[in-house]
């Protein structure tokens, strides 16, 4: 593992808990609680606006990534503004992720996979060296995820995933569970903000479930959207009828 928790350190100029985001339950108890990482594999899990994007987003500026998405060592991720949590967020580095900040950028390993822009900074870099050879234009969107994941997370090192699933089907779902799983075993970490019951299955993982009451573990068959998608799948007209007028 590269880190093993965040939180907002105390400083002369302390972020006001009333501002963006720290309105955010699971974004502001960062000012008084750290949240800790558990595993090589961490799923943060919730609702929309619930802060999982937030607190993923924060880690890749902490961590020298820009929160657009891309992998590390890039020469001017560290040059653009970076969000509020982004520019206050510590991290508590493990002894290996504390050697890989040390030895600058270029020896950082590691990506951030955003899903929402994914496609417009893969337009800018195919091609270039360090990156993929395939043209992406050429292949399904969901076949473009697949072929940046197979490409970028080559290698240990510190892997952050903003809904992925939003480009997958099933079967690549679960080829990306696969990939994870390998990436741990072989000593990466990975953090990834998701809605997906199945990535979340991801064995050995550990799952917050962040919401208003700020962030807490869970177990997979304890979270909210694994029982709402087994009941909709075992009836989906029990939550239709109160969208559909019959």
């Amino acid at each position: 593992m590269f880190v093993q928790g965040i939180d907002i350190p105390e400083g002369l100029d302390p972020p006001d808990p009333n501002d963006w985001p720290y309105t955010v339950p699971a974004v502001g108890r960062l000012l008084t609680e750290p949240l800790e990482f558990h595993a090589p594999v961490t799923f943060l899990v919730g609702e929309n606006g619930s802060g999982k994007s937030t607190l993923v987003e924060g880690i890749a500026e902490a961590y020298g990534l820009d929160a657009r998405g891309g992998r590390a060592g890039r020469k001017y991720a560290n040059n653009r503004p970076k969000t509020p949590l982004g520019e206050g967020l510590r991290l508590d580095l493990t002894q290996r992720g504390a050697r890989q900040m040390s030895a600058g950028r270029r020896s950082r390993t590691g990506y951030f996979l955003r899903a929402e822009t994914t496609f417009g900074f893969a337009e800018a870099v195919s091609g270039m060296h360090g990156y993929w050879d395939e043209n992406l234009s050429e292949h399904s969107h969901g076949e473009g995820f697949l072929i940046i994941l197979n490409a970028m997370f080559d290698k240990p090192g510190l892997y952050l995933m903003d809904e992925p699933e939003a480009a997958l089907s099933f079967m690549s779902c679960l080829r990306l569970v696969g990939l994870m799983h390998e990436l741990a075993e072989s000593g990466s970490q990975i953090i990834c903000a998701t809605h997906s019951p199945i990535l979340s299955a991801t064995p050995g993982a550990d799952i917050i479930e962040v919401g208003d009451h700020g962030a807490r573990r869970s177990k997979w068959e304890e979270l909210e959207m694994v029982d709402h998608w087994r009941r909709y799948l075992s009836g989906p007209g029990k939550y239709l009828r109160h969208i559909i007028d019959s």
